[in-house]
């Protein structure tokens, strides 16, 4: 660009020393070409070979499918398979094929109708349905009055959910001792003047039901203050404009948009009561005919009696019902977008 011949060339860095000057030279005029400062883009093509490669996803996956087939689908078809023979011990080989039998046991109305089934089955849906009243009822008015709390609501959230950590075995051995013939509470009722009351025995379902609803209203109380924290303030904040504050919040702003939520914690009620085994089972005896569910019964069958056949029938009806009831469930109890 017409630089003067005599004067020295610049150097690598683009200074030139012109007597007792330093001159500094941009790199276009030194020769040297700009970089792009555009970052590389990643190809389409690139991109695609990475999902087209499917091993890497299989190798991950099948861990898991293996153990998945050896503790679960192989039990499940094996259970089914062993309720149409006579099998008289847990592990045996099949006896003699005898059909459908042991699901006729199940069946209400007919001559080989179990009726200790029965009783289960009953006791059962009893708690299912204490379950979706009481446990679920309960988290969530605890959630509301520890959503209003300002300070201090961390602690209540702990002693909530603090009979989640304890063992069922442990619980079930304290109801014992409360609720003996000589524990605290006949001993409280006693000093009052009444009468003794043997809970087991007069009692026996709520006996049983109250340790369970107990025990896991923390959980589902977790659930729903975790919903409600996901509320935007500023919805709160324009229901309280508009004069929606106290209850009439609660019924036009929360509980709408904690549907969703309540949807979840009702199917998981549904499907855990037929799931319920450890407190009845340390409460009660194994032939407390009256304390019976599924899952007891089930258990009773299988361990006690070695009767494995009726057992797996007894095991496929839990399944099948609990299918039946949480599909039910999603058809009443709808999920909403707001």
């Amino acid at each position: 660009r017409g630089r003067d011949a005599s004067r020295p060339p610049p150097g690598p860095s683009g200074w030139r020393a012109d007597g007792f000057s330093l001159h500094f030279m941009p790199r276009q005029d030194r020769g040297i070409p700009l970089k792009s400062k555009t970052k590389s883009v990643q190809r389409p093509e690139t991109v695609a070979m990475i999902y087209k490669r499917k091993w890497p996803a299989a190798v991950f996956l099948l861990p898991a499918f293996v153990f998945m087939v050896i503790f679960l689908f192989y039990p499940f078809i094996r259970n089914i398979i062993d309720s149409f023979f006579n099998v008289s011990q847990l592990g045996a080989p099949h006896g003699a094929f005898i059909g459908a039998e042991n699901y006729l046991k199940i069946i209400p109305g007919l001559e080989t109708t179990d009726p200790n089934m029965v009783i289960a089955v009953k006791n059962t849906l009893l708690l299912m349905a204490c379950t979706i009243v009481f446990q679920v009822g309960i988290a969530l008015v605890l959630a509301l009055m520890v959503d209003t709390i300002q300070k201090g609501s961390q602690v209540f959230r702990t002693l909530f959910f603090f009979p989640i950590v304890v063992s069922a075995t442990a619980l079930g051995l304290l109801f014992n001792l409360m609720l003996m013939t000589r524990g605290p509470i006949n001993q409280l009722i006693e000093s009052l003047g009444g009468t003794r009351i043997i809970f087991k025995e007069q009692y026996t379902f709520l006996t049983m039901a109250i340790p369970v609803v107990w025990q896991y209203v923390g959980f589902y109380f977790v659930i729903l203050v975790t919903g409600l924290n996901n509320i935007s303030e500023d919805v709160k904040e324009a229901a309280e404009i508009d004069g929606a504050t106290g209850f009439k919040r609660i019924r036009y702003i929360t509980l709408p948009l904690l549907r969703n939520v309540l949807v979840t914690c009702l199917t998981l009620s549904i499907t855990g009561a037929l799931k319920v085994f450890d407190l009845p089972w340390v409460m009660f005896p194994p032939n407390f005919a009256d304390a019976y569910l599924t899952g007891t019964y089930m258990y009773y069958q299988t361990f006690q009696t070695s009767n494995v056949d009726y057992a797996a029938a007894i095991a496929v009806f839990i399944v099948v019902l609990g299918v039946v009831l949480s599909q039910l469930s999603k058809l009443v109890f709808r999920e909403k977008d707001y």
